[in-house]
């Protein structure tokens, strides 16, 4: 009776983790073949449904989109325009090859609506644009590529003649950029994850236990992308959340299965019996695995609140695959051990992991040698280096204070050396805003009356004779819709203040003035490149405060509920507010100013991508809850059997740090890979959460949190009596039970008396074969 009784208490505060892997390790038939079929199914279904993109009108906010819902609901698709310079020495001396371009152009049946070349004001170059044929969704790369070989056979053709020939446009950004996506996805697939199985080698020495976390990553993503394209059909998803979703992926998976294989190999090389560690690294680890799991996907949920589709986008993957990964972690891993039994072993990797017998006999060189030495001086003086490091992250931080954000152009996203860029800017230096001019979306009730007319032609006299605007004013009126669309060069870069203000002009005075009087019900918007990056960044400037209010405040309250310590969850926030703001000041160093940018094969840009804050933020405040989960959860385990505050950080510290170690090096090793890909924002992504990860795992887990927990003592622990109400969740109860219960008291070697799990208690049976 007492048995069964203790047996049911101790059913009863296993939690749901437990559950689950003893549940799985009873059923590993049906466990595995379970999780194959999910993930097959998933992935058929998904590939046979297809991503569904998000319209033009549901990429962009405000007036920009406003602008692009007149162009759809008339039906009104503008075919991709083309723009080529001819530039020469001496004035005029590009006429005889700017005709042979033109008509080379034409020749090619491709291109409609070629213009006159457009002299530049110092008459040294010429600008002729077009237009592709065709319907622009149905664009290949046939039509642009038979243009594109034209002109190149007229530069050819006049090499050494003192004259430059450059293309430039949306047909041929828009054939750069889904070649480089196709590229850098697959590059990017094919090198994190024999990256990730390395640094599993290493950490575990046996190939088998290596492919673990491996298998378990990729199979989440499959499943997560045949979800997502389901999904897509109601929620329309950019096909960038794919890289996303590969690197949170991949990311999570292997550090959820790292954790809990790692606690599991411990119990064993402390002696426990396979049943026995497994029961402990299921309440333990897999315990840690929900937590951080949850409080992962509550964080991404926060990007819901951005009121950007792009971020819900984001949000939906990112919580799908961390989902998938941590149902698998606690499902499929604990079955997938308990059938391996020792075969977790296979492949054994030359002088690494230890000694096999060493490991079954229970001995091991103590876990955590290198950062118990690192650990000695912050415990002997926590002020000082809780100071140093808290300064340190701060000066990282610094260059954040001057962030620039924008919407990259297409041409800013290529690399400094790639043709189509160096085409752009010199075009752009030539003709300000000719790549990429403003457009002003005009429906009017009568678009053939005379007032709109009238109208029409005042607005093309009013910007042509601005300073604000450059040359090449072009109106297209859609006679049958009442529509009409004018694209209108902006001074400046593109980018700069210049250029803001223009925007600023035309749509504070010059539109409103001038077309506003005929507008349909107010219908005229201004749209474009750069009005597009800047709705998106009032937008995003609007939804930034709730999202951070709402992660801050979940964190900290999930925190609280897990550890019962208001400290441990008001530091939990700090400390991640620290690693997001040291991510956010390299960032912004190394591409808004340059600083180290040949390093990763870049330069600097002037901005950082304008989702790029956001999400960043979101990611960190939710995987640093990985690290902080497992590292506090052993610290408190040890605080609740008795240690003291120093000994307890020492024991938490040690023994998750070649855990956390390897966790880090992995997040960092996949993230860093994004850093070597094409697209500006894909490096920005790479290296903030690269650098992020890193520090916190080395100055945050390491100094900080060990040095502020040294001194607040048995602080760390206080909650208020009115919080008295919150669950509590054992942290080192089921631990505690397999000692008493299996009799352990040190090492077991072979022919040791070893007593049963079921003596002092009844145990549920894991089966280990």
């Amino acid at each position: 009776m007492r048995g069964t009784r203790a047996a049911q208490d101790r059913r009863s505060r296993e939690g749901m983790a437990a559950r689950l892997g003893g549940w799985s390790t009873r059923h590993r038939k049906t466990a595995v073949i379970g999780w194959l079929l999910f993930v097959v199914l998933t992935a058929a279904l998904g590939g046979m449904t297809g991503l569904t993109e998000p319209a033009d009108s549901e990429q962009t906010v405000r007036d920009s989109a406003r602008a692009t819902v007149i162009l759809e609901d008339a039906g009104i698709k503008e075919p991709p325009a083309e723009s080529v310079m001819v530039s020469s020495k001496d004035k005029g001396g590009w006429r005889a090859v700017a005709g042979k371009v033109t008509r080379a152009v034409e020749d090619t049946g491709r291109v409609k609506n070629v213009r006159e070349p457009l002299p530049s004001k110092d008459g040294r170059a010429a600008l002729i644009g077009f237009q592709m044929r065709g319907d622009p969704e149905s664009q290949d790369k046939g039509p642009i590529t038979e243009v594109t070989e034209a002109v190149d056979k007229v530069r050819d053709a006049h090499k050494g003649d003192g004259v430059q020939i450059h293309q430039y446009g949306e047909a041929s950004a828009m054939k750069w950029l889904d070649k480089i996506l196709g590229d850098d996805f697959a590059k990017a697939e094919w090198t994190a994850v024999p990256l990730a199985l390395g640094i599993l080698l290493v950490a575990f020495g046996a190939l088998v236990a290596a492919l673990l976390p491996v298998a378990l990553a990729v199979t989440a993503f499959l499943a997560a992308n045949g979800i997502l394209a389901l999904i897509s059909s109601q929620l329309h998803i950019d096909p960038t959340t794919n890289s996303v979703m590969l690197l949170m992926g991949l990311a999570v998976g292997v550090d959820y299965c790292l954790f809990y294989l790692r606690r599991e190999r411990d119990e064993r090389a402390a002696g426990r019996d396979p049943e026995t560690a497994l029961r402990i690294a299921a309440a333990t680890s897999g315990r840690a695995v929900l937590v951080s799991g949850v409080t992962v996907m509550v964080a991404m949920a926060g990007m819901f609140l951005s009121g950007l589709l792009l971020f819900e986008g984001f949000a939906v993957a990112t919580i799908l695959v961390v989902f998938i990964a941590m149902l698998g972690s606690v499902t499929i891993l604990p079955a997938m051990l308990s059938w391996l039994g020792d075969r977790i072993d296979k492949g054994k990797m030359p002088f690494l992991g230890g000694r096999k017998r060493d490991r079954e006999q229970g001995r091991r060189k103590p876990s955590g040698r290198i950062s118990g030495t690192l650990l000695r001086p912050v415990l002997a003086a926590p002020g000082l280096f809780a100071v140093a490091a808290a300064v340190a992250m701060l000066v990282l931080a610094a260059p954040a204070l001057g962030m620039k954000t924008e919407q990259l152009s297409l041409d800013k996203q290529m690399p400094k050396e790639a043709p189509l860029r160096v085409s752009a800017e010199k075009i752009n230096k030539s003709f300000p805003g000719g790549p990429d001019p403003a457009r002003v979306v005009l429906k009017s009730d009568d678009i053939r009356s005379a007032k709109t007319r009238q109208a029409l032609a005042g607005f093309r006299e009013k910007v042509t004779h601005d300073s604000h605007f450059g040359k090449g004013v072009e109106t297209a009126v859609y006679a049958k819709d009442d529509v009409a669309v004018i694209d209108v060069p902006l001074a400046g870069n593109g980018t700069d203040a210049t250029s803001l203000a223009a925007l600023d002009r035309l749509r504070g005075t010059v539109v409103p003035d001038t077309l506003g009087p005929v507008a349909a019900s107010g219908q005229v918007y201004v749209a474009g490149e750069l009005a597009n990056s800047k709705d998106f960044n009032d937008q995003l400037r609007d939804g930034i405060l709730p999202v951070f209010v709402f992660i801050t405040v979940v964190t900290f309250m999930l925190m609280l509920i897990c550890f019962r310590s208001v400290p441990i969850a008001l530091a939990s926030t700090v400390l991640n507010l620290l690693s997001v703001g040291a991510a956010y000041g390299v960032m912004t160093a190394v591409f808004q100013h340059g600083w180290g940018a040949s390093l990763v094969g870049t330069d600097a840009v002037g901005a950082i991508e304008s989702w790029m804050p956001l999400f960043v933020l979101v990611v960190l405040f939710g995987l640093s809850m990985d690290y902080h989960v497992f590292v506090v959860s052993r610290i408190r385990e040890a605080h609740d059997r008795g240690a003291g505050t120093r000994e307890a950080i020492r024991e938490g510290i040690q023994a998750t740090a070649p855990a956390v170690t390897g966790a880090a090096l992995i997040m960092v090793a996949v993230f860093s890979v994004f850093a070597t890909l094409s697209m500006q924002d894909m490096k920005q992504l790479g290296v903030g959460l690269a650098v992020a990860v890193l520090l916190d795992a080395t100055v945050v887990r390491m100094v900080l949190l060990p040095a502020v927990m040294m001194l607040l003592g048995e602080r760390n622990w206080y909650l208020p009596k009115w919080l008295g109400w919150l669950p509590r969740l054992e942290h080192g109860g089921a631990h505690d039970e397999a000692d008493a219960g299996a009799g352990i008291s040190g090492p077991v070697g072979p022919g040791a008396d070893v007593p049963a799990p079921s003596q002092g208690y009844e145990a549920e049976p894991i089966q280990v074969r």
